[in-house]
């Protein structure tokens, strides 16, 4: 099944919502040349030891997105300053100690994930000594330590809107949720609170056949990859035992309430035979790809999760549960690492086209990430000790914010002067951004513009339908609960009308 162009779907919305006005063009992913160009990269060491980098992360704040966090095995977490500019005869050395903004001992053992988290100013490292840690970036503090699990942490994931909600997964097989403003009644012996988690889930990934064979081996029960949806109340998992996805509700965690797999027909020992090493989600919360060991990455439509993959990408070898992809914020591409020593870039709306190939290292690719404000930036690392900086060569200096974020403040702006500045053609008044490290880029605001009064022309019938006062529209629309549940928009952010026990009801529309 071949999906549309997003770009296409979201432009055809805003040019009806401006009735028919042409709008201008906005720079995503999807715009950029498919050819990537390395622009550096740096070595991964510590006092002249070299070490293999395990995870990758760009700030995720506007003013810091070209800031890049890396962890290693040696337990180190290291930010790097991706803008700065690499003579070419330079060794990986030399641009490190330049492009190093800092570095510090996070852990006494191997950090296999880090995310960032209140608009950069934390870090969470997770790591082989079985705990996570939040880390004040700006004093290299540790300022909380969550413990709890049995197993190395694997896999991170913070909730969407609520920075002190995380979920996390491990090699003992379970997912916890934690809430870091709980208190907490022990601290380290370097006085870092420690808080434990306010649920578990063990077991998640541990089929019947697996306890049975391979019991007593982690590697059968390991959670791989966890991911918070973009709903902001579903868990997506995955572990090493098999390719299934299963699909949890936050508010009652006794079993998931769905799953989907690559192959729908095939048998259950046929499902079996590949785990899954990375899970991720564009902007939106719309697509959910998942890197399968079975060298496919797999994409589902998270609204139509029981027909299966709606398509798959392949091309890259997966040979290890290091090698991780990702999905591009604007869902229009999908970057993946590869044990061939390469890193791949497919089109999501091409997928039977052949992808674009990064050829420079020389060891396996492992972790990947976008720049979600920097179009067309990407980074990758490998077992090479090193991490390499790519960028499109038609890259813009502009943010790659969602095509709903632009439709909604396009939206907001009265009617008339959308009209007035649609037709001469001028660019919509929006504020400046005076910390942007971008001179180009703009802020998410738009000024504040008078209102313009309309004369209203409607039939009579419209005009009784408008003269209802707000209380009468909410009771109307709370008697009609299914008439929202068809809106796409009530999916990933439903109403507070509808009280639903299950997240099932997300998923699976009503019959």
């Amino acid at each position: 099944m071949e999906i549309s162009d997003p770009r296409s779907l979201f432009q055809d919305i805003r040019l009806r919502e401006l009735n028919g006005f042409r709008v201008r063009k906005r720079a995503y992913v999807g715009d950029a040349a498919s050819d990537f160009s390395e622009i550096g990269a740096v070595a991964v060491e510590h006092g002249g030891d070299v070490t293999p980098p395990l995870a990758i992360s760009f700030c995720k704040s506007n003013k810091n997105s070209h800031i890049l966090a890396v962890s290693d095995e040696d337990g180190y977490v290291s930010l790097f300053d991706t803008r700065r500019q690499f003579a070419s005869s330079s060794s990986h050395q030399e641009n490190s100690d330049k492009a190093r903004v800092c570095e510090w001992i996070a852990h006494h053992n191997a950090v296999f994930d880090l995310c960032w988290i209140k608009e950069g100013t934390r870090i969470l490292s997770a790591s082989g000594d079985q705990t996570i840690k939040v880390w004040d970036v700006e004093k290299k503090k540790c300022t909380k330590i969550l413990t709890g699990h049995t197993g190395s942490v694997k896999s991170l994931s913070p909730h969407p809107a609520n920075p002190e909600i995380i979920i996390s997964g491990s090699r003992d097989g379970s997912f916890a949720l934690w809430d870091m403003r709980c208190k907490s009644n022990s601290k380290s012996r370097h006085e870092e609170l420690c808080i434990c988690s306010t649920a578990v889930v063990k077991g998640a990934h541990l089929s019947t056949q697996a306890k049975r064979v391979r019991r007593g081996k982690a590697a059968s029960m390991s959670i791989t990859s966890v991911l918070y949806l973009k709903d902001e109340v579903s868990i997506a998992t995955a572990g090493a035992v098999d390719s299934i996805v299963k699909f949890w509700d936050t508010r009652n965690l006794k079993s998931a309430i769905t799953q989907t797999y690559p192959h729908p027909v095939s048998t259950k020992k046929e499902r079996r035979l590949h785990g899954i090493s990375s899970l991720s989600q564009d902007l939106n919360g719309v697509f959910l790809s998942a890197s399968c060991m079975d060298n496919r990455i797999y994409l589902y439509n998270v609204l139509q999760l029981e027909r299966g993959p709606i398509k798959s990408f392949y091309g890259c070898q997966i040979e290890s549960f290091f090698v991780k992809s990702c999905i591009s914020p604007d869902a229009t591409h999908i970057l993946s690492g590869s044990s061939d020593g390469n890193a791949y870039i497919w089109q999501v709306n091409k997928s039977r086209e052949d992808p674009t190939i990064l050829k420079n290292h020389d060891g396996e690719v492992t972790a990947i990430d976008w720049s979600p404000f920097e179009t067309g930036k990407i980074a990758t690392s490998s077992d090479d000790f090193t991490v390499r900086i790519w960028n499109s060569q038609s890259s813009y200096c502009s943010s790659a914010r969602s095509p709903s974020t632009i439709r909604r403040r396009v939206m907001a702006m009265p009617d008339a002067e959308c009209r007035k500045l649609l037709m001469n053609d001028e660019p919509m008044p929006l504020a400046k951004d005076s910390n942007s490290l971008c001179p180009d880029e703009v802020s998410h605001e738009v000024k504040s513009l008078s209102p313009i009064t309309m004369p209203k022309c409607s039939t009579p019938e419209a005009h009784k339908k408008r003269s209802l006062s707000d209380s009468e529209l909410n009771e109307t629309f709370e008697k009609t609960p299914e008439a929202a549940l068809k809106s796409p928009s009530s999916v990933l952010n439903p109403p507070s009308s509808l009280k639903r026990k299950t997240i099932r009801d997300y998923f699976i529309a009503a019959a």
